[in-house]
C-alpha cells in the first residue's frame, strides 16, 4: 500500500528513476547533421536501433537548419537519448582562438538551439589545443576555464554537459592538445575517451590487440579516481579500423567490434559505448548485436536474430 501512496504522492520521482533505469547501460552510434535530416536513413538507423537494444544516437548539430527539431523529435519520439556533439575548436584551437570569448559565444547558440529541440546531453567535441601546438602547461589551463565556462551555461538549462579526450588522456595530461581530465574532473558531467585501437600508436601494435587496447586504456583512466570516476564515462570505440579498411572482410570487422564491446563490457567504472562510423555505416555492428549476448540488451538473442 505504501509504494501505491508514494507513487500517487511522487509520481516524477518514479518517473525519473524509471529513466535513468532504462540508460543505466548506454549503447549509441554517431549520426551526422546530414543522416539526422535524411528521412529514410534515419527511419532505418532508428528500425535497427530498436532491434539491437542501441539507445542512444550522438548526433551532430554543425549548422542551423529548418529539418534539425523535428528530425530530433522523431528519435525522441522512438525512445531514444538524443546526445549532441558539438565542435568546439574544428581540429584544436591556438591559444588566440582557445581564449576567444566570442567564440565560445558563437558555439553557444548551436547548443542553445539543440537544447531547444530537445537535447538529453550535450557532447563538446575538440575542446582542446591543435595537435600540432608545442608542449605547454598552460594549454589545459586555457582549455579548462572553456569548460568550466560552457557546463555552467549547459547545466543552467538543467542538461548534463559532456566532452571528449584522447585515449591518450586516460593514462597521463596532453600537454599538447591542453586535456587533464584530473584537472576538468569537478567541471564535467561525462567523459568519453576516444579509445580507437586505430589511433594509439605504433597502430599495428594495438589494432591487434583491440580488447586489450581499450580496457586497458579504461581501467587507467578509473584509476586516476580510485575506480570511482565523479562522471559518468562512455567509450568511444570504432565501427572500423581505417588503416586496414581494404584488406578487412565484414567477418574481421566484426570480430574487431566483438572485442572492443567487450573490452567496454569488462572495465570498471563504466557507463557504454559510443560507436563511431564518419560514414555512418553500421551494418557490421546490427549484425553483432543480433548474433551476440550484449550488456544491456533490451531483447532475447532469438527475437533481435528474428528482425
Amino acid at each position: 500500500m505504501w509504494k501505491i501512496c508514494l507513487r500517487l504522492i511522487f509520481p516524477a520521482l518514479f518517473i525519473f528513476i524509471g529513466i535513468s533505469s532504462a540508460y543505466a547501460w548506454d549503447k549509441g552510434i554517431y549520426l551526422t547533421q546530414y543522416t539526422l535530416e535524411n528521412p529514410q536513413k534515419l527511419d532505418y538507423l532508428i528500425r535497427e536501433a530498436k532491434a539491437t537494444g542501441i539507445n542512444t544516437f550522438v548526433i551532430d548539430h554543425e549548422y542551423f537548419s529548418s529539418r534539425y527539431a523535428p528530425a530530433i523529435a522523431k528519435v525522441k519520439a522512438a525512445g531514444i537519448k538524443n546526445v549532441t556533439r558539438v565542435v568546439v575548436f574544428a581540429d584544436g584551437g591556438n591559444a588566440q582562438q582557445v581564449r576567444s570569448k566570442a567564440h565560445w559565444e558563437d558555439k553557444f547558440k548551436l547548443v542553445y538551439d539543440a537544447i531547444k529541440a530537445g537535447a538529453d546531453v550535450i557532447q563538446l567535441d575538440y575542446i582542446r589545443y591543435s595537435s600540432k601546438q608545442p608542449a605547454n602547461p598552460q594549454h589545459a589551463k586555457d582549455v579548462y576555464q572553456v569548460i568550466r565556462w560552457f557546463k555552467t551555461k549547459i547545466n543552467a538549462e538543467r542538461v548534463p554537459m559532456e566532452i571528449d579526450i584522447f585515449g591518450e588522456v586516460s593514462y597521463y595530461p596532453s600537454m599538447h592538445i591542453g586535456q587533464d581530465i584530473k584537472m576538468f574532473s569537478d567541471s564535467v558531467d561525462g567523459v568519453n575517451p576516444m579509445v580507437y585501437p586505430s589511433h594509439f600508436w605504433p597502430y599495428q601494435k594495438y589494432s591487434a590487440e583491440p580488447y586489450k587496447t581499450i580496457n586497458n586504456s579504461l581501467n587507467a583512466l578509473v584509476r586516476q579516481f580510485d575506480d570511482n570516476p565523479p562522471f559518468k564515462v562512455h567509450a568511444f570505440i570504432e565501427a572500423a579500423n581505417y588503416h586496414y579498411l581494404k584488406k578487412t572482410s565484414n567477418a574481421e570487422k566484426q570480430r574487431y567490434l566483438l572485442q572492443e564491446i567487450r573490452a567496454v563490457e569488462d572495465a570498471k567504472g563504466v557507463s557504454g559505448w559510443y560507436v563511431w562510423s564518419a560514414n555512418n555505416v553500421y551494418d557490421n555492428l546490427f549484425h553483432v548485436l543480433k548474433t551476440n549476448k550484449i550488456r544491456g540488451a533490451d531483447l532475447p538473442k532469438t527475437e533481435t536474430a528474428q528482425k
